[in-house]
């Protein structure tokens, strides 16, 4: 059976959950629209369209107006852009307008993080605002395909800091701390990118749209645990097509307060082990 081309995303479903993994992946059953999926795509595009603004006209005094007033706009477009999804979601105007709100926070928290760099650039190096603004201009959602390990990803942001390459990965978290799924997914990016470029990153880390950047260092470890973790679900999912070698992980995260699993009607976790 030939290997299916896994995502840091479809490893940490295969992690969490065989019987989602199994239903999402192999059955692909459709996946339900959510709130946090939805605001963290709006976020992301934000982010990314953010950089090509212009900023040639930009001048220590107006800096800090421009690049909040920019991150404002992006975010209205994008967020008016996913007005049908939104509907369908079907929230009240309060739970929107909460959310909304919630969001434009997180991106201006991003702005205000940004233009503090933008200010240390310039006094560190002596240049002007545009020139510290290409500067800190990432590489951003790039695609990495590997053959060898079957497997791809798209980056959030690449920088290039004169040396050193960083990888960065924006989230919508509450938490602060690094969960071993984004760890993983991290590493993954990591490999791929040293596979492409013969180069090992020298640091990995997530904005938390809700904090800071938090950033770790990239060593052969952090590696060897993304071949590993590709390795053990690929050895599985070749070798394996039935429901039944796709066990249920039952547990807080198929039913919760405010929602549930996409599956959690074809699944039944609470059942047993039943299925179609």
């Amino acid at each position: 059976m030939a290997k299916r081309v896994e995502s840091p995303s479809s490893i940490n479903t295969f992690n969490h959950c065989h019987r989602k993994y199994y239903y999402q992946y192999i059955e692909k059953l459709p996946t339900l629209p959510n709130i946090h999926q939805i605001r963290g795509n709006i976020a992301h595009s934000t982010l990314e369209n953010f950089y090509d603004i212009d900023a040639s006209q930009w001048t220590p005094e107006n800096t800090a107006q421009k690049i909040q007033s920019a991150v404002q706009t992006l975010f209205f477009h994008y967020w008016q852009q996913s007005k049908s999804k939104l509907q369908e979601l079907q929230l009240s105007q309060d739970r929107e307008r909460f959310y909304f709100e919630e969001t434009m926070l997180m991106l201006m928290n991003w702005a205000n993080h940004f233009i503090a760099e933008v200010r240390q650039k310039v006094q560190e190096k002596n240049i002007t605002i545009a020139e510290a603004f290409q500067q800190l201009t990432p590489l951003r959602e790039q695609k990495f395909f590997s053959d060898h390990y079957s497997v791809q990803g798209f980056v959030d942001a690449i920088h290039h800091l004169e040396d050193e390459v960083h990888i960065i990965d924006y989230k919508t978290n509450a938490s602060l701390e690094f969960k071993e799924e984004q760890k993983l997914q991290l590493a993954i990016y990591c490999l791929l990118y040293f596979e492409k470029y013969g180069k090992v990153p020298s640091k990995a880390g997530i904005f938390f749209l809700r904090h800071k950047l938090k950033m770790m260092e990239v060593d052969e470890q952090l590696l060897e645990l993304a071949r590993r973790e590709i390795n053990l679900v690929h050895a599985h999912t070749s070798a394996c097509e039935h429901i039944d070698d796709y066990p249920q992980h039952v547990g807080p995260l198929c039913k919760w307060s405010s929602g549930q699993c996409d599956f959690f009607g074809v699944c039944k976790p609470f059942e047993g082990n039943s299925h179609k």
